[in-house]
């Protein structure tokens, strides 16, 4: 495998296997819907696995730095939806759904594994981003709807209307809070398991899958005619944009809060970070599987890349400076 490749994450190669094949090989008709079945379980497995990782102890542990919990729920939930709306006017330069999905992105729960992964690497508070990254994804269950019914409700897709209800809220928990409730209540007998580094293949899996079907629907309806390679540079810049300016911010108000470093670190990191794997299902469910849902998660499928790339090189500096003395923020 040539070198360059090595460092691409290996879900975004997935992910482009799964465009391109929903351009020459789109699921349609009976199949469509016994894939979108398949996935759904796919996704319930995900969830489980997630609640049978966490062990209760740890996470009791952690809810005592409760300042740290908080600040990085504000970046998420306050910080990242106020710059979406405020990029609102971006709306009338690009096509109405991808400005949907910026807005989608800003409202999504941070991510689990990387945000772990980067605050490990970078030798910082590895229990406060376990705890901090877990909540962020089960407040995110019952949040991101109702911030969603906020911000974007009445807003209309080629599909029809954006409207949230409590059958809404409710397809979302029993899809992915319920299988978390599950893992965490038969993780004595499954914990091991659950941890094995295989069950990686159900995390890529489940989104790929969801991808594909998005994107399949967006071929049948015909809807990638309107993406250009302008749009698709956009949402680049815009992506490693939003990426530094959150990490500076998540940096300087933290630090001036007076956390430690290692909270620092945490705090970046879980702060700083959108989930595929969370926002993708949500996304299907709030937005249906017709041919706009491909627009709308097309700005968190590049968002997603460019943090995991950028946060990367920020861990492997702070890992670094660590081992130096130094100070990575300078």
């Amino acid at each position: 495998m040539p070198a360059f490749l090595k460092k691409i994450d290996p879900l975004i190669l997935l992910i482009i296997a799964a465009v391109v094949v929903a351009i020459i090989a789109p699921a349609q008709g009976e199949f469509a819907r016994v894939f979108k079945v398949l996935t759904n379980l796919a996704i319930a497995l995900l969830f489980y696995l997630y609640g049978a990782r966490l062990s209760p102890h740890e996470a009791l542990a952690g809810l005592k730095n409760w300042r740290l919990h908080l600040t990085i729920a504000a970046f998420t939930f306050v910080a990242y939806p106020f710059i979406g709306l405020l990029l609102r006017p971006v709306s009338t330069l690009i096509p109405h759904e991808l400005y949907l999905g910026i807005l989608f992105l800003t409202l999504v729960p941070s991510t689990v594994n990387s945000s772990v992964t980067f605050t490990s690497i970078a030798k910082g508070n590895v229990a406060g981003a376990i705890v901090a990254a877990s909540m962020s994804n089960l407040v995110g269950v019952v949040l991101t709807p109702l911030l969603i019914a906020v911000c974007m409700g009445g807003e209309e897709t080629a599909d029809g209307g954006i409207h949230i209800d409590a059958s809404v809220i409710g397809e979302i928990a029993l899809l992915l809070l319920l299988p978390f409730a599950l893992g965490q209540l038969t993780r004595r007998w499954v914990k091991d398991f659950a941890a094995n580094k295989g069950t990686k293949i159900v995390d890529r899996g489940s989104i790929t899958m969801v991808v594909y079907s998005a994107f399949s629907s967006g071929v049948a309806a015909g809807i990638w005619s309107e993406i250009g390679v302008g749009e698709l540079a956009f949402l680049v810049v815009f992506a490693i944009t939003l990426v530094a300016v959150m990490l500076w911010l998540t940096r300087m108000i933290s630090t001036n809060l007076g956390f430690s470093r290692g909270d620092v670190i945490a705090t970046q990191f879980c702060g700083s970070k959108k989930s595929l794997a969370t926002g993708v299902p949500m996304a299907s469910v709030i937005f249906g599987t017709g041919g706009t849902l491909g627009l709308i998660i097309l700005p968190l499928m590049i968002y997603h890349q460019v943090q995991l790339m950028m946060c990367s090189a920020l861990a492997s500096r702070y890992a670094t400076c660590s081992a130096t003395g130094a100070d990575a923020g300078h």
